[in-house]
This record gives structure tokens, sequence and C-alpha cells, in this order.
């Protein structure tokens, strides 16, 4: 990375969104605790939702991290040789964080109230481990990302700041050397300051993933078909289904490769995937959208027999940036509270 910052005086960003997934999913997938010969047993699987803003930043010879994450992590495991899967939540990873004040929303798929009795094996064993990772990460980020953001000493004529930046190791960037401002200080900085802001141009860092989980009071093969069986499209949505490319216009749900839209051509989308009473995977769009800009609506379906519901795990890949609140707010507004309305399938608040 090429700085152009004379005597290191004004404000430059360095966008660090990827180094941090990355960083994450080394530290966090894989990691395990119990066996699968012991009554219980718990594997993290992978990271399906990564959101928020992640920066190491410079003024007048300092280096600081700023950043305020949230992530949702899949786990799988077993509990007396039964097989399980879930989520979790967590909705604030900061900077300014200490060690207890991370908070984790732990969710069981088919969940059973002997599933449950995995929960608290997870408070014992995994999350102890998941905050330590969570502290470290704010000095890692600093060690890694802060050492090629300022100019090097040797060419700041400013006093001030190469006394600042004499505070700092000469290879690398740590924590302890540098000052890091409560979140009330960083709002009256950054209104203060010029910015020269460092970003990815790269396709990937313009887009990102949701995660959702609503549940549905009813079996797995109801929900799944209320989003592909065309009358009951039109009944939640309240308008037709504009079938725009199909191998058979005349089915009465949704095959493979039917494309089609929704909400007065508000929402184009096609069908890609199925599998039956399991998952649907869809292509979708906002006609807002740049026309090549498609986002991928993955949904899995698990039906808890016990509790006579269906939580339907949604993965939504591909969404601009920016755009992460609208379409969590459309889904919830134009699909999952009319669902329920329409036909009973669950309690709305």
């Amino acid at each position: 990375m090429v700085v152009n910052n004379p005597n290191n005086w004004h404000w430059v960003d360095k966008n660090c969104m990827r180094w941090a997934r990355t960083y994450f999913e080394n530290k966090l997938i894989g990691l395990e605790t119990g066996t699968t010969n012991n009554d219980k047993y718990i594997k993290i699987k992978d990271i399906s939702s990564f959101e928020g803003d992640c920066e190491v930043s410079q003024r007048k010879g300092k280096v600081i991290s700023l950043f305020d994450l949230q992530m949702v992590i899949l786990f799988e495991g077993q509990i007396n040789q039964k097989n399980l899967e879930g989520s979790i939540s967590i909705p604030e990873i900061s900077f300014d964080s200490e060690i207890n004040d991370y908070q984790f929303d732990i969710s069981i798929y088919k969940e059973t109230s002997e599933l449950n009795e995995i929960k608290p094996f997870i408070k014992e064993k995994i999350l102890p481990e998941m905050r330590e990772i969570f502290q470290q990460f704010g000095k890692d980020l600093l060690s890694e990302q802060g050492n090629n953001i300022q100019v090097p000493e040797n060419q700041v004529n400013s006093q001030f700041t190469k006394a600042n930046q004499q505070q700092l190791p000469t290879s690398t960037v740590t924590a302890s050397a540098t000052a890091i401002p409560k979140k009330s200080e960083t709002k009256e900085i950054k209104k203060t300051t010029s910015s020269n802001t460092i970003r990815s141009n790269s396709g990937d860092a313009n887009r990102t993933t949701i995660h959702l989980e609503p549940s549905f009071i009813v079996p797995a093969s109801e929900i799944y078909s209320t989003f592909i069986d065309k009358d009951r499209l039109m009944a939640f949505t309240r308008g037709s289904v504009r079938v725009i490319d199909s191998k058979n216009l005349n089915s009465k749900q949704l095959i493979v490769g039917d494309k089609f839209e929704l909400f007065d051509g508000n929402i184009s989308s096609e069908l890609i995937e199925v599998d039956l009473n399991k998952s649907l995977i869809f292509k979708w769009r906002l006609s807002e959208w740049p026309t090549k800009v498609w986002s991928t609506l993955q949904m899995t379906f698990y039906e808890s027999k016990e509790y006579h519901e269906t939580k339907v795990q949604v993965k939504w890949s591909g969404i601009p940036i920016g755009e992460e609140d609208r379409v969590r707010n459309n889904f919830e507004n134009y699909y999952v509270r009319p669902i329920k309305l329409t036909f009973g399938f669950g309690v709305v608040l």
C-alpha cells in the first residue's frame, strides 16, 4: 500500500474488512470441543454472515484501529450420539469491547428439548475461547495492518508527528503503543479532520452476506411450497407472479430455471436449485440495482417435530454494500410477516 501523506499529518483510513473475515475464518472455523465418542461434541464449521466496519487509521503520526462487527457462526455436533446443527449470533464485536461484553445468541436447528442440552456445553467450552479470540483481534489488526499506513519516519520533517511516530516500533505497530479513543471521541475526530480514505475496489469487497432465521409454526413441506407455489406466492404478495422465462408455463409451481418478477416488477428472481422440502436457492435483485448485480438467496428448512415449527436458515450473499438493511427489512416485511398473516403460519410481533 502506497501512502502519499506528507509528515503523516492527515487522516488516512485503510479498509480491513476482507482481512478481518479471513482472520476470523482462520481462528474460528475448525474450533471444536469434546469428541464424537463422547456424550457431547461441537465444531465451528462456517461464518455465515460477517457485517460491519473495520479500519486502521492514522493521523498526526498515530495509528489507531476502529471496528464494529457483527457475525453469525454455524456449528455442528452431537449430543448423546444424535447429530445437531445450529448458529451463534454475535451482535457486536467492537474496538472498545471488554472480554465480558460480548453477547451470544445460540440457536439449535430441528430443535428438541434433548438437543437444547448442548447450549450449556457451548457456553462453558466454546464461548470462552471465542471471547479470547475477539479480544486478541484488535491487537493483531494493528500489528498486521498498521505497519504500512504511514510514511517512513525518515521522510517525516514535522517534529510533532515524528515524536508520535517514534512511540511505535519500527517494524510493526502494537496496540499498547497506540492510544485508542472511545466511541464518543471517534465521531468528533472524524468530523474535524480531512480524510484520505483507502478502500479496496475489488468486486468481493463491494458485496456482503446477511443471515436470517425466521421460524414458522408449520411443517417444512408447507413453508417450502409457499415459496414456489404460484397461487401461494400471489396470495402473500398480493399481486401476480410474472413469469418471464420458463420451460413449463403451465406448471402450478416454479421449476428450476424459471425467471420471474414479483411486486409489480420491483423484484426479479430466478429459481436455480431445489432440494424437496429441504432447501431452495434463488437469484434475486431489486429493480433499482445495476442490471448485472444479482444476489443469491439460499433457504434451508429445518423442521422440529417436537416443537411443531420450521426454522428457515437464510444465507443471502452478494448483496451490494449499503443495501443490507434494506434487503433484510424487505424480507421481513414483504415475505415473512405476510406469509404468517396470510396462512397463519406463526405469531406476528
